[in-house]
């Protein structure tokens, strides 16, 4: 029998999650959530048998739903995830799966209260060119340098410079450069390497009271590691991971397709491997293996990881000045 997935949210990334989950037979959309009618069924129209919910509480206790995936607004994500769990259904969270450690921590708490599993939709840690870098760190000796960039200028962003404040760039929603972009730098790094020693960031922040672009410092007891993340600008660079026998070079943090290392003496070791489905794919096959296997959470996507991130990004906003609504620090 296929998992039957309930989707909250309506927008493009629920478009892009579902259309590469029909790429897995066990994948079935029995479930839409909005606030809007009318969004609802424009969404359900494109995939048949789909009922559309306006109340989320009535989809959370559906006997028709096993499983839900999260794509709402940031600061929604507990409060929704909390309360389907309680009605015993797994749960996929889009990234950032909380807007701090604090919520994150009750999520976990009431996936294990529940019995079910949650994880956090990090879909370039689970993409196989990723299963390649860790499975050939050994080959750059010694590592002392992690490096990751993620830059995308908004196309809100011009909106926003206009007057018209979207929700990318409100506070409101727990949104800004380091929650959006910059956790597929840190995400991969938590996997690898896990929790630094020490954190320093630094970030611009915009007039509505979100961070338009940052960077942060982390150390490790013999590494450091280097990531930087914008919404106002874009950036080319490729990640690096930087041993004393060479360096891993990837193309893309946030989707890496191609995995090479150049070595000391001049030598190239190209390891990528040809990937046939798009990126969110991998994430969804992870999930609905874990259910099958009645796994509570992800050997690579794990609750322990996801913590981490939350607890560094946190940290970083406590020291640029980046407040949400459900900081108990900010009150």
């Amino acid at each position: 029998m296929r998992i039957r997935f309930g989707v909250i949210g309506t927008n493009w990334i629920s478009d892009r999650f579902v259309q590469s989950a029909l790429e897995n037979e066990e994948f079935v959309l029995s479930a839409v959530y909005s606030r809007s009618e009318e969004k609802g069924r424009d969404f359900a129209e494109k995939y048949a048998g789909a009922s559309i919910y306006t109340d989320l509480a009535d989809m959370a206790a559906s006997p028709e739903v096993d499983a839900v995936y999260i794509a709402s607004p940031n600061s929604l994500h507990a409060q929704q995830a909390i309360l389907c769990m309680n009605h015993g259904k797994h749960v996929l969270c889009e990234k950032p799966a909380a807007s701090n450690s604090d919520e994150l921590r009750a999520m976990i708490e009431a996936a294990e209260r529940s019995g079910v599993t949650f994880m956090e939709a990090m879909k370039s840690t689970l993409m196989p060119n990723f299963g390649v870098v860790k499975d050939n760190l050994y080959k750059l000796g010694r590592i002392r340098r992690y490096c990751a960039s993620y830059g995308q200028y908004s196309s809100r962003y011009d909106a926003y410079l206009q007057g018209n404040v979207m929700n990318a760039f409100r506070p409101e929603f727990s949104n800004g450069a380091l929650m959006d972009l910059g956790i597929y730098c840190l995400y991969p790094m938590a996997v690898l390497f896990g929790r630094p020693d020490t954190v320093k960031a630094v970030g611009v922040m915009l007039g509505s009271g979100v961070d338009g672009e940052g960077s942060i410092l982390m150390g490790y007891p013999d590494m450091d590691a280097v990531v930087s993340y914008s919404k106002i600008t874009d950036s080319y660079l490729p990640a690096e991971i930087q041993g004393e026998n060479g360096t891993m070079v990837i193309d893309k943090i946030n989707q890496p397709y191609e995995v090479k290392i150049r070595y000391r003496d001049g030598s190239t070791e190209v390891l990528s491997h040809p990937q046939t489905f798009e990126p969110m794919y991998y994430e969804i096959q992870e999930f609905i293996r874990l259910i099958r296997q009645g796994e509570r959470q992800s050997a690579v996507n794990s609750h322990a990881c996801s913590l981490v991130v939350s607890e560094i990004m946190e940290e970083a906003r406590k020291q640029i000045g980046l407040k949400y609504a459900a900081d108990r620090w900010a009150e």
